[in-house]
């Protein structure tokens, strides 16, 4: 029986390149000595269902950095993290219960820069073992899934808005009630494009 996580697989065999917040604004000259901070996104799927199913944040609506946007787990590298991937396995489980042993690190994507001077690596794993899916009171309004075949080229498109005195486009791939976009969008579309080839 063919793995239901294949096309990720096959997408992680497949050369990638780096990505950006300011992928789509060519314009934009960013500085050379800018300081990035490391950070790490858990991109996590399980296959207990029908289909593999990615599992999302909504941010609380009181936040400083991106209220109310839809994320994945994940932050900024501490200390005492294992680089960006322990920062990805120890967010998700803060902010939505996922214990450590219950997930497989199948690989990393090229690293994202976003707007806000991080450099953010996203870290693909397998849930093989259910667990209660808690949200982090505080910071995390809202858990969710979306399905795999939701993550390819076609269900993703550019718009743009005004911001810091510019016009600034970016990719959305809205699902449902839930307007993905930003940098979660940014590098799921890098998926999309891996997955197919």
């Amino acid at each position: 029986m063919s793995d239901p996580l294949a096309p990720v697989l096959d997408a992680l065999a497949r050369p990638g390149r780096p990505s950006s917040d300011y992928d789509l604004n060519p314009e934009v000259i960013l500085p050379e000595d800018r300081k990035l901070r490391p950070a790490g996104v858990l991109v996590a799927f399980d296959t207990f269902g029908p289909e593999p199913r990615l599992h999302l944040t909504k941010r609380s609506s009181h936040l400083r950095h991106h209220p109310g946007q839809i994320a994945f787990p994940g932050g900024k590298v501490d200390p005492d993290d294992e680089g960006p991937v322990g920062a990805a396995l120890r967010e998700a489980q803060e902010e939505i219960g996922l214990p450590h042993a219950h997930v497989e690190v199948l690989g990393t994507l090229d690293p994202h820069e976003t707007v806000t001077s991080f450099l953010v690596t996203p870290v693909l794993a397998r849930i093989h073992t259910p667990f209660e899916v808690i949200p982090e009171a505080g910071e995390v309004a809202e858990a969710f899934t979306v399905p795999l075949s939701h993550i390819t080229p076609g269900n993703f498109r550019v718009e743009s808005r005004r911001w810091r005195g510019s016009r600034r486009s970016y990719f959305v791939a809205p699902y449902g009630p839930y307007y993905i976009w930003g940098a979660t969008a940014r590098i799921l579309r890098s998926l999309a494009d891996r997955m197919a080839g």
